[in-house]
């Protein structure tokens, strides 16, 4: 798999990883305080060949994503789920953790940050579905990241994100109705299960 776009990554863990599991070349940010001179060199690779932000499942990530938007508009989005980028060892996050066949898989349903939000959501319906503003929203905000797979979020940047990424309601709905359905089902056997055992 041959990926036009420069992709970029946090450190040379990372370049080694999607070299792995990709034809692709990157640049790498070396942490979360990006330079002035690394910006510039992503806002010329993304003037020339675009580019896929694919930065850790973090805080830090987050933030030099953040970063990447603020000052480079247009710029492409890659998301690896917390599961898939899980140190065997426990602890750290990130891309050098992750199988060739996850980056294969996030590089394949990349996002596009629009300049203009437009969505039909707003903070009514994130309520209404629990993913904001209720005890279990924070569970059900990760499951819908890794089903739309548009990474975790809190509340605010949730909204923010689906209207950065031009998801509508039918989307949310849809995503929403199937991990519902799944954990009912989850449910269903563990009571089943304790049933069994009881007897």
């Amino acid at each position: 798999m041959k990926i036009e776009e420069i992709i970029v990554v946090e450190g040379k863990d990372d370049t080694k990883r999607i070299k792995e599991a990709v034809e692709a070349d990157t640049i790498e940010t070396n942490g979360s305080a990006i330079n002035e001179a690394t910006l510039q060199l992503i806002a010329h690779a993304q003037a020339t060949r675009g580019v896929i932000v694919f930065t850790d499942p973090d805080y830090p990530g987050g933030k030099i994503r953040a970063t990447i938007v603020e000052r480079i508009p247009g710029v492409k989005h890659a998301f690896l789920r917390k599961d898939d980028a899980q140190s065997p060892k426990g602890g750290s996050l990130g891309i050098e953790h992750a199988s060739p066949g996850n980056i294969r898989a996030a590089l394949k349903n990349v996002y596009t940050q629009r300049q203009v939000e437009t969505s039909d959501i707003d903070r009514k319906f994130l309520d209404e579905w629990h993913l904001i503003g209720h005890a279990d929203s924070g569970r059900y905000r990760e499951l819908l990241g890794d089903v739309l797979g548009i990474g975790h979020t809190n509340g605010k940047q949730l909204l923010k994100r689906l209207r950065m990424f031009q998801l509508e309601r039918v989307d949310v709905d849809a995503a929403m109705t199937a991990i519902l359905k799944e954990l009912d089902e989850k449910d269903s056997l563990t009571a089943q299960r304790q049933e069994e055992e009881n007897r």
